[in-house]
């Protein structure tokens, strides 16, 4: 019998989505201050990149065993110290504690929240709600970039953002969730057993290609305009921003769309729409106002992968959704570090034009993956 309310707990799930944007995002604006002021900052953001992939590893298996309220709650206090944190020290050691636990909670507060809202959710309205959930990510993330482009001192942001998650906290503690799966369905050898079904492994590399495409347009667009075109820096920065707004638009009607196209459908039409903005992008990448509009398209166009391949994989593996999301999602975050290192290599040794070919490679990969992900479902035998 349920005992919480759906809604409350998908606006639960939505607040810790957009806690997670602004983790992603939470170094962006702030690394140059601190470079200025504290020798080693540059090394924060591979301390946070280690975080998260903790955060992720062991978000699954615990919230399939235990239940979501607690793990989500610990998580965003996680999250809340190491933002403090990062408003209030100045000594490196203690920087590197923050942003540990910054990245900590964020790993497990995008793989938790992903996992109870395709719990609460049944099949015809799981991928709209995840949809929605990937929206309230862009939504964090543009709030806190928007912050600090309003406030030039960043610690006033970061002790904003304190006092708003620590609100929302204290709105977990009063709101009821899902129980936990239960102690018989969670083992090591029913986690690892996962392993065994081709289905999780070939979505997961499906992620491992997407979460590398946005790592990749994240890490290296502004670089590239100005190694490729001299575009300065601020106006190649705000190419990201359209990014963010292209994903943010897209993930909306998510929901709407799939009604009409199913999910194979609506995940192609997106991805379409992908490689026109990055075929834009590479025609008229001399352009201020056509960069803005291929990445606009961009980040519409690849606003539906994460929604609808979780979608399926929450589907698939109901009674041990968590773990399965958890599995995915490590391997989506190796797909990044591996797709960064290879556009880093290519950057630093005057390789830059390869930086478009890597996206439509990318695109091209998740294209492929998708029906044979499918067509491995359907044999599944759980």
């Amino acid at each position: 019998m349920k005992n919480y309310s759906t809604s409350k707990v998908f606006v639960a799930a939505c607040i810790g989505m957009a806690f997670f944007g602004v983790t992603m995002l939470s170094l962006a604006p702030i690394l140059g201050p601190l470079n200025e002021s504290v020798q080693g900052a540059n090394a924060l953001p591979s301390t946070m990149s280690i975080g998260i992939i903790i955060g992720t590893i062991l978000f699954g298996p615990v919230v399939d065993k235990f239940g979501y309220k607690w793990l989500l709650i610990i998580a965003s206090l996680s999250a809340l110290a190491g933002i403090q944190g990062l408003a209030c020290f100045q000594e490196i050691e203690w920087l590197h504690t923050s942003i540990a636990m910054l990245g900590f909670g964020g790993g497990i507060l995008n793989g938790l929240t992903n996992a109870l809202v395709s719990d609460i959710y049944d099949d015809d309205k799981r991928g709209g709600r995840l949809g929605i959930l990937g929206a309230c990510y862009c939504f964090g993330a543009l709030l806190w970039t928007l912050l600090n482009y309003f406030i030039p001192d960043y610690r006033l942001p970061l002790n904003t953002m304190s006092v708003i998650m620590l609100l929302c906290i204290l709105f977990f503690f009063f709101i009821s969730f899902p129980q936990a799966k239960g102690q018989e369905s969670v083992s090591w050898g029913t986690t690892v057993g996962l392993l065994k079904y081709p289905a999780l492994i070939m979505f997961a590399v499906v992620l491992f290609f997407q979460s590398g495409f946005e790592g990749v347009s994240g890490s290296f667009t502004v670089s590239y305009l100005d190694k490729a075109y001299g575009i300065d820096n601020a106006t190649a920065t705000l190419s990201m921003t359209w990014f963010t707004i292209g994903m943010l638009a897209g993930r909306l009607p998510i929901g709407i769309i799939t009604k009409h196209l199913k999910d194979l459908g609506t995940l192609y039409l997106y991805l379409t729409i992908a490689l026109i903005g990055v075929v834009l992008f590479y025609l008229y990448g001399h352009q201020v106002v056509m960069v803005y509009v291929a990445m606009t398209l961009i980040g519409f166009g690849v606003g539906a992968t994460f929604p609808v391949v979780l979608n399926y994989i929450g589907s698939t593996f109901r009674n041990q959704s968590g773990t399965a999301f958890s599995i995915a999602l490590f391997i989506a975050l190796c797909g990044q570090s591996v797709m960064n290192r290879l556009t880093g290599w290519a950057f630093d040794n005057n390789h830059c034009n390869w930086f478009l070919l890597i996206l439509m490679t990318a695109l091209v990969c998740i294209m492929i993956l998708v029906p044979l992900a499918l067509a491995m479902t359907r044999k599944m035998k759980l």
